[in-house]
């Protein structure tokens, strides 16, 4: 098959856009887009609450298993095309002589991201928040009552939501506007190493307090007679979260990336970083927890109520707490450009190359939306769209939302993803398309994209919605 008639890496991407200046800024890009709250915020505290070195285990068998194979699909989907998600996918099906209603995955994808950023922004207004409290000493000496009510005050109190909002979202407007070159790769290339920087620090802290040698034998000594079926489906499906997978975010920056560099390879390395910060992040997290004595399994308040406690009530806290909050917040940003990315390619090209514009109307649009999921935990509280639905009893906005992209959008687009790469596209196409020669590798690769994968996400989806 030949390639589709898009600009080649010498030629440059869409509309006379430059493409990412090494495999390095890729790298970091892509490691920046998965490299989220996930990692910092959800991974150690899911960690906490499934027993520790067998969840760990388990989560690393699923990165191989749905992770690797799912990102390789759509960096490799990205790169062919050259566009947005959803001009990709139609060029591909074209090229492909398939159904004209893939360009849908694309389209899904992009909605997804542009949704989850909507209520991930809220979030990562949270965090700013929070590096303001430390840096001011709002936890020195608190106790828990204390943190407690720091936390719901700010929750309950609408201008304050909207205003971290807000304040978080034109940070990243304002460096997706700028584009490739000096908007989003020069931020990444400050942001990335100032993040594996501060967690390297906080993990040098965390070697010096008590609880050290309890969390690596928390986190490495797996012991199965913890590890539950719920456990495992947890794993199966954070394993497919944590890399933005399905979201648009990896098929966009999968556009940028010139041809000379290896999809496979590229895709395995941001994977390995990936995992080895969400590890470093349980390192840094959790000797805090055992020396003060706090619980592992506190759930999503481990980040905004427990850890605070623990800063609080340790020598140095202010500075560490501060460092800690900064390191998630630049977590928060990195993601936060990834998922507004796909939606601005498209209005892109729909304004002939008018990027300033198209990020306006997205990340404007974005605001709006996240504007209601702040409210839903104070003035619209009580307001549940679908709470006639026994399955979405209760369900605020936000959590609507939440529950919609991470249980049924990313995973039916995970899901469709692997079955475009593996069954709507020839195994030439396929070789061709990752430079690949056939052999033992592509053959494996193949056979998981085609069999082991769908068939994990699928059990995850299913999961999920009952």
């Amino acid at each position: 098959m030949n390639e589709i008639s898009q600009p080649t890496a010498q030629q440059g991407g869409r509309h006379g856009n430059p493409l990412w200046s090494s495999r390095l800024a890729f790298i970091l890009a892509a490691t920046g887009s998965a490299v989220g709250l996930g990692n910092i915020w959800k991974f150690p505290y899911i960690t906490g609450e499934y027993g520790g070195g067998a969840f760990v285990l388990v989560y690393l068998l699923c990165i191989a298993l749905i992770g690797v194979p799912i990102l390789i699909a759509e960096v490799m989907l990205g790169r062919r095309g050259r566009r947005s998600p959803l001009h990709t996918m139609a060029t591909l099906a074209r090229e492909d002589g398939c159904s004209a209603h893939w360009l849908l995955l694309g389209g899904m994808g992009m909605l997804a991201g542009w949704l989850i950023l909507s209520f991930y922004s809220v979030i990562g207004g949270w965090s700013l928040a929070y590096v303001g409290n430390a840096v001011s000493g709002q936890f020195a000496g608190a106790d828990a009552n204390q943190i407690g009510t720091l936390f719901g005050d700010m929750l309950a109190r609408p201008a304050t939501l909207l205003g971290w909002h807000s304040l978080f979202m034109l940070v990243v407007i304002a460096i997706v506007c700028r584009g490739l070159k000096s908007g989003m790769e020069k931020a990444i290339n400050l942001l990335m190493p100032l993040l594996f920087l501060l967690l390297l620090v906080m993990v040098g802290y965390a070697m010096s307090t008590p609880g050290f040698e309890q969390a690596t034998s928390f986190l490495f000594n797996p012991d199965f007679s913890k590890l539950t079926t719920e456990a495992v489906l947890t794993a199966l499906g954070h394993a497919f979260f944590t890399l933005s997978l399905a979201s648009g975010a990896m098929m966009a920056y999968g556009s940028f990336l010139p041809k000379e560099y290896s999809v496979t390879g590229t895709a395995v390395t941001i994977a390995i970083v990936d995992t080895v910060v969400a590890l470093l992040a349980g390192l840094a997290i959790f000797p805090l927890v055992f020396s003060n004595g706090l619980e592992v399994a506190a759930g999503p308040g481990l980040i905004f109520q427990t850890l605070p406690l623990a800063f609080g009530q340790m020598p140095f806290g202010i500075l560490f707490g501060s460092l800690f909050f900064a390191l998630l917040l630049i977590a928060a940003i990195t993601s936060a450009i990834s998922m507004l990315e796909p939606a601005v390619e498209w209005l892109e090209e729909r304004q002939q190359g008018n990027r300033l514009r198209a990020a306006l109307i997205a990340g404007i649009a974005v605001w709006t939306l996240g504007i209601v999921n702040a409210l839903s935990f104070n003035l619209l509280g009580d307001v549940h769209p679908l709470g006639f639905l026994t399955a979405f009893e209760g369900k605020t906005i936000f959590d609507l939302l939440d529950y919609l992209t991470a249980n049924i959008m990313l995973p039916l687009g995970g899901l469709l993803m692997a079955v475009y790469a593996g069954w709507a596209m020839s195994a030439q196409a396929l070789a061709q398309a990752l430079s690949l020669q056939p052999g033992m590798l592509f053959n494996t690769l193949r056979f998981v994209l085609r069999f082991i994968s769908p068939v994990l996400v699928l059990v995850v989806f299913i999961n999920q919605l009952v």
